[in-house]
């Protein structure tokens, strides 16, 4: 026996079957991006929240949400001893990108990685700790952002001199970087 199937049924069901690639499509999730994030500092630190409540917060503002369209993976505490072992944890996990915070940073990450961005901030003189080539053109997959650099103090004396005239000495501490470490000991950087 055949079942009788009217136009009208027939119609919706041939044009309910062609939009189901479509509806399928709108029902897809969008691709979750992943981050993975290297403080230098712990979790606790009031310093590393406000931090990450402004990235989180600028994220948000730029449509990014942690649970929906990305997931954020974070590592603390990342001394010069650890950073390697983190930052081989985070590279792991297969990232999009890599922020890092502070030198140790950024030097466990270039020791386990050399394909997978690395953004950094809190980096003194990335130049000189030959993190980048260069401020203008970094080259390879580390980038960031840097609050100053060695060239820099020329100006400081400027301002310096500016509101305060009658200072004639001044001293001036600071890390050395890799390169100067190495140049001091008779090595190659």
């Amino acid at each position: 026996m055949i079942a009788r199937i009217n136009r009208r049924e027939t119609i919706a069901l041939l044009g309910g079957a062609a939009a189901w690639p479509l509806v399928a499509r709108a029902q897809q999730r969008e691709r979750v991006r992943r981050i993975g994030v290297l403080m230098n500092l712990a979790a606790d630190d009031p310093e590393s929240q406000a931090r990450l409540t402004a990235f989180g917060q600028t994220l948000r503002e730029l449509g990014w949400t942690d649970g929906r369209n990305l997931l954020i993976e974070y590592r603390w505490g990342a001394d010069v001893v650890r950073a390697r072992e983190l930052a081989a944890e985070l590279v792991a996990l297969a990232p999009d990108v890599i922020l890092a915070s502070a030198s140790p940073a950024v030097t466990g990450l270039q020791q386990v990685t050399g394909t997978v961005p690395i953004v950094f901030a809190n980096v003194i003189d990335p130049v000189g700790a030959g993190f980048v080539a260069s401020l203008a053109r970094p080259g390879g997959n580390t980038t960031g952002f840097t609050a100053f650099e060695y060239s820099l103090g020329g100006k400081w004396l400027e301002m310096l001199k500016q509101i305060a005239p009658r200072v004639t000495q001044v001293a001036v501490f600071r890390d050395p970087c890799r390169r100067d470490r190495a140049r001091l000991h008779g090595h190659r950087a």
